[in-house]
């Protein structure tokens, strides 16, 4: 049997803990693996989604040192510019890792007193974000069916006594098995030390050679800690017309975009109950084989983003009601985090369940997507359910803030 490893110790040597206590890092752990990087050693030039493909191209051609890859963050919306990196060292291990002390990871020390919890804004608060989703719904009637899916989100601004640990929040993350944890900077560290730190169940795009996945979730409820009520409340999303029609949406739309790539494409498993620690979810895995190996994972990337489960349906005029109802710029929320080499190759999953963390702030996101026959008393009770795991993360009682 295998034996879990230290990331620590595979790390040791490389960097003296001294040096290295400030370099950026970068982690991708899921049940089977962790991707860790340290250091920056080229940023991708800015530019759209439109043109990621051709910029990593040029990016890998122009450079023989270094390793052979390039991770980080997609924004949410595809006009804004990437933040993608060449790390100066890549570890990739299989199974499972203590994520805890690794060299300049930033674990909390024992010492430490206990960070406290000063403030939990929202923004924007519940009824007016109830009051978005009544103003998505109205925008739906009136559209003669064009407009069919909307997704809305809101965010909590969180304020603490001293800096967050990115170790700490990430190790209780990875304690739900079930879904993929990672950290990624979101510019130079002369720029500032924002992460983006999140657990996200969902895989937007993996390309390996000519083999390709997706497995996009939609529609979702709430799970309980009674086993009857976590029952019921599972049996209730899988027999949910407007949740199986959501889910309809994004799984048609990623068929659609992939199946003129492929030689073969197929759900084989079909629409299935996907659960996390705190959720239920619609998922359904899709998997094909590319007539053409050659075509890169940003390239897919840029065709799928934003998807259905994270925008709405269709894609523009969703996207455009967005920015006309909610409050704030997403930034990294909903867009992707993930990894891409020069082979073409390259795993994305979408940042949902996240938040961007600087020092001891932090801005913690949830999104519902809003569908006819939703209702602002309903999204507003899942995209809570939905901060439970960053919550249980950060320490924070939800309903003694009145989330």
């Amino acid at each position: 049997m295998k034996m879990p490893t230290s990331l620590a110790r595979l790390d040791e040597g490389t960097y003296p803990q001294s040096s290295n206590s400030k370099k950026p890092f970068y982690i991708l752990k899921t049940s089977g693996e962790t991707f860790f990087s340290l250091g920056q050693k080229a940023v991708l030039p800015e530019g759209p989604l439109s043109g990621l493909s051709d910029r990593t191209a040029s990016f890998f051609s122009n450079r023989a040192d270094g390793p052979d890859i390039l991770v980080g963050a997609l924004p949410f919306d595809p006009e804004q510019s990437a933040f993608l990196f060449q790390p100066e060292r890549v570890l990739r291990v299989q199974g499972e890792h203590n994520l805890g002390h690794v060299p300049g990871f930033g674990a909390s020390t024992g010492n430490a007193e206990p960070n406290r919890i000063i403030s939990v804004c929202a923004d924007p608060s519940p009824d007016i974000f109830g009051n978005s989703v009544a103003a998505g719904l109205e925008a739906m009637a009136g559209s003669s069916g064009v407009l069919q899916k909307i997704v809305l989100s809101r965010s909590l601004k969180v304020f603490a006594s001293r800096d967050f640990s990115i170790a700490d929040l990430m190790s209780r993350l990875a304690l739900d098995e079930s879904i993929t944890v990672f950290a990624t900077p979101l510019r130079q560290p002369d720029e500032g030390g924002a992460m983006l730190v999140g657990a996200t169940p969902e895989l937007l795009v993996e390309k390996r050679g000519t083999h390709i996945a997706s497995h996009p979730l939609a529609g979702s409820a709430k799970r309980y800690q009674d086993g009857e009520a976590d029952r019921r409340s599972a049996d209730s999303l899988w027999k949910s017309e407007k949740d199986r029609r959501e889910h309809a949406m994004v799984v048609e739309s990623i068929m659609d975009i992939l199946t003129p790539y492929c030689g073969e494409l197929s759900a084989p498993e079909g629409m299935a109950l996907r659960a996390t620690a705190s959720m239920w979810h619609l998922g359904t895995r899709i998997v094909g084989r590319l007539k053409d190996g050659s075509v890169p994972s940003e390239h897919f990337v840029s065709l799928l983003h934003p998807t259905p489960a994270v925008c709405g349906v269709p894609r523009a005029a969703a996207h455009s009601k967005i920015s006309e109802l909610e409050t704030y710029d997403r930034g990294f929320y909903a867009g992707a985090v993930g990894w891409c080499d020069s082979a073409g190759d390259g795993r994305w999953y979408v940042s949902i369940r996240c938040a961007e963390v600087e020092g001891p702030n932090a801005r913690l996101y949830a999104g519902a997507g809003v569908v006819p026959g939703s209702t602002p008393q309903g999204e507003v009770a899942e995209t809570a359910a939905k901060f439970r795991a960053m919550l249980d993360a950060f320490g924070i009682d939800g309903d003694r803030f009145g989330i």
